[in-house]
């Protein structure tokens, strides 16, 4: 079990460091094919399941133009079965145009699974805690 806790961990900073590094196509193999989603604390829109392909390419449509910096901890791993779990961990996000930035503070809640020897995001949840600069420079966030 313990290696399974570091090997979700793995994953989660595998997600946030793609963005980072601009590793799109990194970013795709953290997901399992379709993924739920809800971003509704940012983007006002309503929880949504789409392909993993569609969740990069409308993060990177959004994001690419960006300096992004994802931090990530304060993991809580709960195991539901052997291959299931569930991970809450904080995250802050910088985005920086030239002139201006945005910065979220939120809890993630991941929902992992455990397939051909891999874990894999399947569920995705943002709640913000707060937010500071301009929403307007990131493409994805209500106004």
């Amino acid at each position: 079990m313990h290696e399974d806790v570091l090997k979700i961990q793995q994953l989660i900073a595998r997600f946030a460091n793609s963005f980072d590094v601009k590793a799109w196509d990194e970013l795709q193999t953290c997901f399992t094919e379709s993924i739920y989603t809800d971003y509704s604390d940012l983007r006002g829109t309503p929880p949504e399941t789409i392909s993993a392909g569609e969740y990069v390419r409308l993060r990177r449509e959004a994001l690419d133009h960006l300096k992004l910096h994802h931090l990530v901890s304060n993991f809580e791993i709960d195991f539901i079965d052997p291959d299931t779990a569930t991970c809450r961990a904080s995250m802050v996000v910088w985005r920086k145009s030239e002139a201006e930035d945005f910065v979220t503070h939120c809890v993630y809640v991941f929902q992992t699974v455990h397939a051909n020897e891999t874990w894999k995001i399947s569920e995705i949840i943002q709640k913000v805690l707060w937010s500071e600069g301009t929403p307007s420079i990131h493409k994805g966030v209500k106004n």
